[in-house]
């Protein structure tokens, strides 16, 4: 029995040409959809992006104010404090609770206070972030940063400058780029870790950001001698720019989104997509959600430990 339909050599040419002068119509009408995406996405979250600039920007200012205030031999703080190490637990004292003011303030409740294309690019995978508000979390995110070192040099001058402070750029310990890349993996997979496991339970969720910033403090106390302790792409990207020093950049790209991933892998496989219950590390008070919320959720349905 015949078919109805012979596919015969002309029809298959006139198939193939038909294909390729509908796929530039397809590809613009894709390119439009995208267009279209991102401008409503703005046009209704650029407070979020910006308060995520603004964010990174008071995080960056903090880390030159207090690396001059500790490290640079003119200050009379650096003359009080000889010690070394004890200047670096006093970093992260200072860090630590820099990220926590910033994350319970009233912007971290309105964006989420990542701060770091990192975590925003984890919760993009977990399919908590749409894809164009990733986009301009990010690119607000390394503006911030940069932002915030420009002032910083601009009111602190030659003092920033100066090599005990330099920027408050990070850059591989003496052991290495190896140790500084397993050390970035490390870190950023343990804070992911402990975000992941603590704002997903409804009864710690509220100490999400005390946990973030214990954990940034004390990562600033004890390993920032391997890698200088980033963490975060638009941190390090923000110093380097500004002090036109590269060493060892592409590290804290690559490593904190290796290590968040993996962190973020971990905890689909051992809990499951739907225990991710939103983007932000701080959800309290009623500012709004631009995020896949879960918080919409009834109480009953909402996963818990």
């Amino acid at each position: 029995m015949r078919s109805e339909f012979q596919c015969t050599p002309a029809t298959a040419v006139r198939l193939f040409a038909a294909q390729l002068l509908d796929e530039p119509v397809a590809a613009q009408a894709r390119t439009g959809h995208w267009t279209d995406n991102a401008k409503q996405a703005f046009t209704q979250h650029w407070p979020e992006y910006m308060i995520e600039g603004v964010c990174l920007g008071l995080f960056m200012i903090s880390a030159c104010g207090f690396s001059a205030l500790l490290e640079h031999p003119a200050s009379p703080v650096h003359a009080s404090v000889m010690n070394a190490d004890v200047r670096r637990l006093l970093i992260g004292l200072a860090m630590g609770l820099t990220a926590i003011l910033l994350i319970y303030s009233p912007m971290g409740r309105r964006s989420g206070a990542h701060m770091n294309p990192a975590t925003t690019l984890t919760f993009y995978r977990l399919g908590k972030v749409e894809q164009g508000d990733a986009i301009f979390y990010m690119l607000s995110q390394f503006a911030g940063g940069v932002l915030g070192v420009l002032v910083s040099f601009a009111v602190m001058g030659a003092a920033l400058a100066h090599r005990n402070v330099n920027f408050a750029i990070t850059h591989p310990g003496e052991r290495g780029e190896a140790a500084a890349f397993v050390s970035e993996v490390l870190i950023t997979f343990l804070l992911m870790t402990v975000i992941l496991n603590v704002s997903n339970s409804r009864r710690l969720a509220r100490f999400t950001g005390l946990a973030a910033g214990t954990m940034v403090m004390l990562f600033i106390m004890f390993e920032a001698p391997l890698s200088g302790m980033s963490m975060n792409p638009a941190r390090s990207f923000a110093s380097d720019f500004v002090g036109m020093q590269w060493q060892g950049l592409w590290i804290y790209f690559v490593a904190p989104v290796i290590g968040m991933m993996g962190a973020a892998e971990v905890f689909v496989r051992t809990r499951g997509l739907h225990s991710v219950i939103c983007a932000k590390l701080n959800h309290s008070g009623n500012a709004r959600c631009i995020f896949r919320c879960g918080y919409v959720m009834m109480p009953a349905q909402t996963p818990d430990d």
